[in-house]
């Protein structure tokens, strides 16, 4: 049963992904229609941020209070929704207005499923889950690349992406039955299911007071900022700076995306050997050397390749340090870190596009690598300092 639970957890998680990627990839073709700079693009992503950040601060009321499989479905379902509405879009304003559902389904869903692969599933199954987000962020810019050859016809890419999701939420609305068995089944013998529940809420004031809350903060915003920096500006800046055409931009940044599902796949098999921050320390070790040659005026494709390493260095950091949260600051206040982390990871993601956004408008998008390097150096003193944080940890408890 925890098996079968897994698989549509994984399911689940490719519905995660398939908005993600899905604007950056439409917005070369979405704003000569609507006659708009390319830099309002932020708005969009902005108020998918600011709905996502919402959500992930209240994922730990909502989920002790409902369970992981309501919120679940009702999450993935509310961003099918709002996929669909992307379709029927005539201006700026209603992308505005059905982002924020997007953005309020993702956070929730998102501090839901990674607590619980984190508190009942191994390294490998977190980085696997990460695996199929990957999946999901690499099929709908192919989806929309395909769309976008039929004469840039942006709202037919979001209309597939919408009977994919609406799909998957169908399959988590049908394992309603799945999750009470599995939790039957890990129930301990002679204590009731209140008592099984050792999740404490914590307020954000009490959050912030912990200092490696606030350094782990500073790493998912990091992280979050360089892979949405690319996901949502890579394809204006291949066109742009690049002089590729959108559509032949939205395929080369579908390898980026699969560069993160390939990180990701390859974290899975490496936790059997290395331990998770071995893992975070490989990637960032591939990432800097990414970042270097992207910062290099290459040729389209080579800066396509620099851009798939860039996501196969990422990639594995997000899964990583997501499975360490019960680990580093324990299982009863788990999933309220859990929540603020994707929120940070979500405050990367609100304000690190529309900053690029704005640079961009004004001085042109080559400086796109120029950013990431700025991010990937917060990225690496974040990461050490929680690493220094682990190990002293790890030697009282020797001591002890």
């Amino acid at each position: 049963m925890a098996t079968l639970l897994l698989l549509v957890i994984y399911v689940a998680f490719i519905g995660l992904g398939i908005p993600d990627s899905l604007f950056g990839t439409a917005w070369p073709a979405i704003y000569p229609e609507f006659s708009l700079p390319f830099s309002f693009g932020s708005f969009v992503t902005f108020s998918i941020a600011c709905g996502t950040v919402v959500s992930s601060l209240l994922s730990a009321r909502f989920i002790n209070r409902f369970g992981t499989a309501v919120v679940t479905a009702v999450s993935t379902t509310l961003t099918a929704l709002a996929l669909l509405g992307f379709s029927l879009s005539e201006n700026l304003l209603f992308l505005c207005l059905f982002s924020l559902p997007l953005g309020l389904g993702a956070g929730a869903v998102d501090a839901a499923l990674n607590n619980y692969v984190a508190m009942h599933y191994s390294a490998s199954h977190m980085s696997y889950l990460h695996c199929f987000y990957g999946i999901g962020v690499t099929i709908s810019p192919y989806l929309m690349s395909l769309a976008l050859s039929d004469d840039n016809n942006w709202r037919s890419g979001y209309r597939l992406a919408f009977f994919l999701q609406a799909g998957i939420a169908l399959i988590t609305i049908l394992s309603f039955p799945l999750w009470k068995k599995v939790r039957h089944s890990e129930q301990t013998p002679g204590k009731s299911e209140t008592e099984e529940n050792v999740s404490r809420t914590l307020s954000l004031r009490e959050l912030f007071s912990m200092r490696d809350v606030r350094f782990v903060w500073l790493a998912f915003i990091s992280s979050c900022a360089l892979e949405w920096l690319c996901g949502s500006w890579c394809g204006t800046f291949l066109v742009e700076a690049k002089g590729m055409s959108p559509d032949r931009a939205a395929a080369m940044v579908t390898f980026y995306y699969l560069g993160i599902a390939l990180g990701r796949f390859l974290s899975g098999v490496l936790s059997h050997k290395f331990a998770s921050w071995k893992i975070i320390h490989l990637g960032e070790g591939v990432l800097i050397l990414a970042l270097a040659a992207f910062c290099l005026p290459l040729p389209a494709p080579a800066a396509a390749v620099a851009l798939f390493l860039i996501g196969f260095g990422n990639g594995p950091i997000y899964p990583n340090l997501t499975h360490l949260t019960p680990i580093h600051f324990g299982k009863e206040i788990s999933q309220s870190v859990m929540g603020s982390q994707m929120a940070a990871a979500y405050l990367g993601i609100m304000l690190a596009p529309p900053l690029f956004g704005l640079v961009a408008q004004r001085f042109g998008s080559y400086l796109l690598p120029y950013f990431l390097l700025a991010f990937f150096v917060l990225l690496i003193a974040s990461t050490l300092s929680l690493y220094r944080s682990s190990q002293k940890k790890a030697k009282k408890q020797d001591v002890s």
